[in-house]
């Protein structure tokens, strides 16, 4: 199984050749074989932290299947942690809006299948399978069940990649899919990546500078670098140089978790509690407190979307055993 990191650097590698947009998508798809399937999920690295994230949402296999789930064990062995190296995780739309994005810099929109079918500006062209797909071209398959598309996944002569039970390749199309759509993108110019800059000695936390939104270079990789180290997500972009909208949410995630102000601005003592982070995850990780919270008189309603303001959170109705 290949590492998030192999991916991303074959993806750059290739752009930086000039290859063919939608043979690099394609390509990158079959690269991602065997990474995991997490309901929502739209690339994020397979950690315990960000599979808990999105286990109130999704099935209760997401737990089971992750041995280190409450933080209290290891990755190491864990076939989605091949070589001590993090992989992504994906449900199906969430898998072609990665690969999409991360090759055209192009989003797939809709926070489902059904909602990305049913943009018309997501698409080229669109059609169904009975009616014959376009040879030689990318296309987004859709399985339909009545006005709902219940699945996607990617299709290109003949063959298909979906994420369904985890990122899976098969040299043949099965009768399962219906209808097809082009992508917008597909044909259009890709990014040409900017050469990664070149990480500097790490500096004393006295030396650091303050980041913040908008930040770019070898500072902000080196604070990404730690953040996902740590276990907090920075977004499908993953490690790019670029203090964006998601790092600056996994810093203030950070400062909650340490009882720092909370900015989501790394300042000299977000630095600090960084580096203490780091050392203590090398001996010993501190594992975090838990606290009980009851707020009594809220309707589910209400307290379905208190509880999605705390990732960790999990909500247990009173006089219920249920969580």
């Amino acid at each position: 199984m290949n590492t998030a990191a192999f991916v991303d650097q074959q993806i750059a590698a290739w752009k930086a050749e000039g290859k063919d947009g939608q043979w690099i998508a394609w390509n990158a798809a079959l690269l991602c074989v065997g990474w995991p399937y997490v309901f929502g999920a739209r690339g994020e690295y397979c950690t315990p932290a960000n599979r808990r994230r999105y286990y109130r949402d999704a099935h209760p296999t997401i737990k089971t299947a992750c041995k280190n789930f409450e933080g209290s064990g290891s990755c190491s062995g864990c076939k989605w942690y091949p070589g001590g190296q993090k992989v992504r995780f994906f449900d199906c739309r969430g898998f072609t809006y990665w690969v999409l994005l991360t090759v055209y810099g192009w989003k797939l929109m809709g926070t489902g299948a059904t909602a990305q079918w049913n943009d018309a500006n997501n698409w080229k062209t669109k059609g169904t399978v009975a009616e014959g797909l376009p040879a030689d071209t990318l296309v987004c398959l859709f399985v339909r069940k009545g006005k709902t598309m219940e699945h996607t996944g990617f299709g290109f002569n003949n063959e298909t990649v979906e994420c369904s039970s985890g990122v899976q390749h098969f040299t043949q199309r099965k009768a399962k899919w219906t209808d097809w759509g082009v992508p917008a993108c597909i044909g259009g110019e890709i990014p040409v990546p900017t050469p990664t800059p070149t990480p500097t000695p790490t500096p004393t936390p006295s030396t650091k500078p303050t980041l913040r939104r908008g930040d770019k270079g070898p500072y902000v990789i080196e604070l990404q670098t730690d953040l996902v180290a740590l276990g907090y997500g920075i977004g499908p972009l993953g490690i790019d140089g670029d203090y964006g909208r998601a790092t600056k949410a996994a810093v203030e995630q950070f400062q909650y978790d340490h009882k720092l102000t909370i900015d989501g601005v790394c300042g000299p003592k977000t630095w600090a509690a960084i580096d203490q982070a780091i050392a203590d995850q090398d001996s010993q990780p501190e594992q975090p407190k838990k606290y009980t919270v009851v707020i009594r008189g809220l309707d589910l309603v209400e307290a379905d979307k208190l509880i999605m303001t705390y990732p960790d959170a999990v909500a247990t109705q009173e006089g219920s055993e249920q969580s």
